[in-house]
């Protein structure tokens, strides 16, 4: 990298429809990205569980921005079931294995950021949830 490089500048608005299905099921929307990191506005809808998933060499940090859920997390010996709603900010570590469900009566919306940037669906790997997937409402 030359020492006069300079980023291109990204500007995203997000679809009104969603662009993916995330491996864990739920709706993705691609937002605006670097070369470290990239985020995306994910929905999971009314009454649906994710499946449980963990990611191979990405870190996440999310911010739930409407609905109401839980949160379950596994990273080593630690593991915990949060409720999650808007202005509730987690973490995800490299390895961390995680489910969640909407439990509310809109759409449980929230806000990931993926460093380094998501590599691709092969990227995550179906762990044992403590709930049954449901990904119809």
């Amino acid at each position: 990298m030359s020492e006069n490089w300079v980023p291109a500048l990204d500007v995203k608005q997000a679809n009104a429809q969603y662009e993916h299905i995330a491996p864990d099921g739920s709706e993705i929307r691609l937002l605006a990205k670097v070369s470290r990191g990239n985020m995306a506005h994910c929905v999971l809808p009314v009454g649906c569980t994710s499946e449980a998933t963990k990611h191979k060499t990405i870190e996440e940090i999310w911010f739930f921005v409407s609905g109401e859920g839980r949160l379950w997390r596994k990273l080593g010996d630690q593991e915990e079931i949060i409720q999650v709603k808007a202005g509730v900010s987690t973490n995800n570590p490299t390895g961390t294995s995680f489910q969640f469900q909407n439990t509310g009566n809109e759409p449980l919306v929230f806000v990931t950021v993926a460093m380094p940037p998501w590599p691709g669906d092969d990227e995550a790997i179906l762990q044992k949830g403590p709930w049954e997937v449901k990904l119809t409402g």
